[in-house]
């Protein structure tokens, strides 16, 4: 009995201990916390921000960058700049592309709708759907959804493309 309270005691300690380093998902860094909130609360006030921003508007200005605000979706722009841009709305989250259709095939077409269900980089964070548009004549056309594999290869390079943004972003930093 003492020899498995000792054994839960050991795991719950390395455990512990292992939970003080973070490792960012995007950029592969080990981060180390803080373990006293005072240097914590020091770090930050350094870096400026907290709860209520820049008080002391060191860093602050009139203008916000749009371009520099989520990493996805300046990825998803970029990974689909051929595409004709139907509606962006950034507020609600939604990316929508106009029907394409390549020069070889004109009556097969293609239409690419994107939600963005979190700012971070993960596959879950972003909903692709597409559809795809095939006509026999002007007057005959019929829709259906383009399958997932589609789908999941536009994911995928949209999430690639954000990863390696972030990666540039960080660089820059430092």
């Amino acid at each position: 009995m003492f020899f498995q309270f000792l054994r839960f005691c050991l795991i719950f300690l390395t455990i512990l201990i292992g939970s003080c380093a973070k490792k960012d998902p995007t950029i592969g860094e080990i981060e180390n916390i803080e373990i006293n909130p005072s240097k914590r609360a020091e770090a930050a006030a350094a870096k400026g921000g907290g709860i209520f921003g820049d008080i002391n508007n060191k860093r602050s200005s009139n203008t916000f960058e749009f371009a520099t605000s989520n990493v996805l979706w300046r990825a998803t722009l970029k990974s689909l700049d051929f595409l004709p841009l139907t509606n962006a709305d950034y507020s609600g989250g939604v990316i929508i592309y106009d029907w394409y259709s390549q020069t070889n095939n004109p009556r097969e077409q293609i239409k690419i709708s994107i939600q963005f269900l979190s700012n971070e980089i993960r596959s879950d964070s972003i909903k692709i759907t597409a559809h795809k548009k095939i006509c026999d004549n002007m007057d005959r056309c019929s829709n259906s959804n383009v399958d997932q594999k589609f789908t999941q290869d536009i994911k995928e390079n949209i999430i690639t493309s954000a990863r390696s943004l972030k990666i540039e972003e960080e660089r820059k930093k430092k």
